[in-house]
């Protein structure tokens, strides 16, 4: 197996970019989920993942000014706009620009919130995951569908943006199953956000047998694989020039749905992990399991 494509999202729900190296650490990947938008009306952070709310995020894309150094200052992040148009963090005005998009009053910051939450619009998907936890967590609805309050990164390190660990794994081979199963949606890459995109893995869901084992991504970084992705609404909106569609996750809840021992089933897809030993990852690199 190797590393096919490694991706860095500096803003949480904002388009990323690839990039042909990364310094990991047990922070992920150095500079991905580094800021984050905190509205100023409840404190939540800002998440495509209640797309009525904060689906526009999807149109808006974020770089770093320069390239994050282990132990140093974050850089500022240049946002740029949907109507292309280009604002960095350390810019005045920023916060009152992206407020005047998105509708609500917001600020960019970097590092999240103690205690921060952030909300989840769930889609009528039969399989998604498990209704206790959807009604367990529900704080209102959105156009008939539950929405939920959860805490940020609770398998991250604090002043952390992820939303729920610190490194996302996927594998082309779990696409091509995917595509495999249901040949109508496009399951694109983009939709599903990981840092490590591995290709070369056998045949099927090939991510599922990392649970609980350790991933040797180059000569280096050591992720130790915690749990299987559960895949969310955010993987259905539109973004760039991948339309909106809903399909890409019923097939997921369809196809991949998977027992995560204590937390019931769930639409899963990919893994994530918890750095172990950090370093340097290149694209092109050896991956091997243990």
């Amino acid at each position: 197996m190797r590393v096919q494509a490694l991706y860095r999202y500096p803003v949480k729900s904002m388009l990323g970019h690839e990039v042909e190296q990364a310094q990991v650490s047990d922070r992920g990947v150095l500079g991905d989920r580094a800021y984050g938008l905190v509205d100023l009306a409840d404190g939540t952070v800002a998440s495509a993942k209640h797309p009525r709310k904060w689906g526009a995020l999807l149109e808006f894309s974020a770089r770093l000014v320069d390239e994050p150094v282990p132990g140093g200052s974050m850089p500022p992040v240049a946002v740029t706009f949907p109507d292309g148009s280009v604002r960095r963090s350390d810019q005045p005005g920023t916060d009152a620009a992206l407020s005047a998009v998105l509708g609500r009053q917001v600020r960019l910051t970097s590092p999240a919130p103690s205690g921060s939450r952030f909300q989840e619009q769930w889609p009528a998907i039969e399989g998604l995951a498990p209704q206790q936890f959807i009604d367990s967590t529900t704080t209102g609805a959105e156009g008939g569908e539950p929405v939920s309050a959860i805490e940020l990164a609770m398998l991250a390190p604090p002043g952390t943006f992820f939303d729920l660990a610190p490194l996302h794994v996927l594998s082309t081979a779990t696409l091509a199953e995917l595509t495999r199963l249901a040949p109508g949606p496009h399951f694109d890459v983009r939709r599903y956000r990981p840092n490590v995109l591995v290709a070369d893995a056998p045949e099927g869901f090939a991510d599922e047998s990392w649970v609980g084992g350790v991933l040797a991504l180059g000569d280096q970084v050591r992720a130790g694989v915690s749990m299987l992705t559960m895949r969310c609404v955010m993987t259905t909106l539109a973004q760039g020039d991948l339309a909106q569609d809903r399909d890409t996750l019923r097939a997921v809840a369809t196809h991949a749905r998977r027992e995560i021992p204590g937390l019931g089933s769930w639409a899963c897809a990919g893994v994530y992990a918890q750095v172990r030993a950090g370093g340097t990852v290149r694209r092109g690199d050896a991956v091997s399991t243990g």
